[in-house]
């Protein structure tokens, strides 16, 4: 905001120029009544509460960052960090379908298994499936060393590791063991109904056509779905059209299914690498910078 602060007896002075000033003393008011209401503060917080409001003045953080989706296995609070993880979210509980998509880092995934995990435990649904297309630069898994287990680990270890960071390993494990959490390559959907279920399709810019209507043709009753993906980082082999782009384009009026997009304002990671991206894009002069 171009703004310093001080601090003198119990006041905290403000300087700069007039809408920095204004934004400032805006965010500290509301992340100060945050920390009355219970929610915990980190220096990650008093960034992203800068940036919703640099965009969106009148927004009200508490009406973002007190939106619990759910608690980790550490007691850490999950709710939105930006505008359109909020859109997301509301999105997910108001609709069957959701596309969300955008650059790696988002929260795009994070949030969709967060959602996962709490309706599991508020027996919304009896199930979680989590799935990839098992392609990704080049790579099919049939080409791949080792036994379907070692060659499966490697497109699946990022929702295994939402999953971990949710519930805890051990919570995790006994779930997968149980059936009640699954993780499997997009291949092993085939020929199934998800009923009770609530459905994730990762890296979903990497689907052919005909693997995304296999997959949302899957979704049984009292089921959900979220398809995640970014369409400016597609691996598919060859001249293949991304079935994501397609279903972007072919599916957005229909009601019960929602798009949302995010942008690298969105960014959740490290603070350096939303300026990473941004410097190898404009480096290259392209419009993308691969991230995963």
């Amino acid at each position: 905001a171009g703004v310093t602060l001080s601090a003198r007896g119990g006041r905290l002075q403000i300087r700069g120029p007039g809408h920095g000033v204004k934004l400032a003393a805006s965010a500290l008011v509301q992340l100060y009544s945050l920390i009355g209401k219970g929610y915990p503060i980190f220096s990650q917080d008093i960034a992203f509460g800068v940036k919703i409001l640099e965009s969106s003045p009148q927004t009200r953080l508490e009406e973002i960052f007190l939106d619990k989706v759910c608690i980790t296995a550490q007691k850490r609070i999950i709710s939105p960090k930006s505008i359109n993880q909020k859109l997301y979210i509301d999105a997910i509980r108001n609709n069957d379908i959701v596309f969300g998509i955008g650059p790696a880092g988002t929260g795009k995934t994070y949030l969709a298994v967060a959602m996962a995990v709490s309706a599991l435990a508020g027996n919304q649904v009896r199930s979680i499936i989590l799935t990839r297309p098992a392609v990704e630069a080049g790579e099919k898994l049939g080409f791949l060393p080792g036994d379907m287990a070692q060659k499966v680990d490697p497109y699946l270890r990022p929702l295994l590791d939402a999953l971990n960071d949710m519930l805890g390993k051990e919570k995790a494990l006994d779930f997968l063991e149980r059936g009640a959490i699954e993780v499997a390559p997009l291949a092993f959907m085939r020929g199934r109904t998800l009923n009770n279920a609530f459905v994730i399709l990762d890296e979903a810019q990497n689907t052919t056509r005909e693997q995304m209507k296999m997959f949302l043709t899957r979704i049984g009753f009292d089921s959900r779905a979220v398809v995640t993906g970014d369409t400016t980082q597609i691996d598919l082999p060859g001249r293949a059209n991304s079935g994501l782009v397609e279903a972007e384009r072919i599916l957005a009026d229909i009601h019960g299914i929602a798009f949302c997009r995010f942008s690298k304002s969105d960014v959740v990671r490290h603070p350096l690498v939303q300026e990473i991206i941004h410097a190898y894009e404009h480096k290259s002069g392209k419009g993308s910078v691969r991230v995963i």
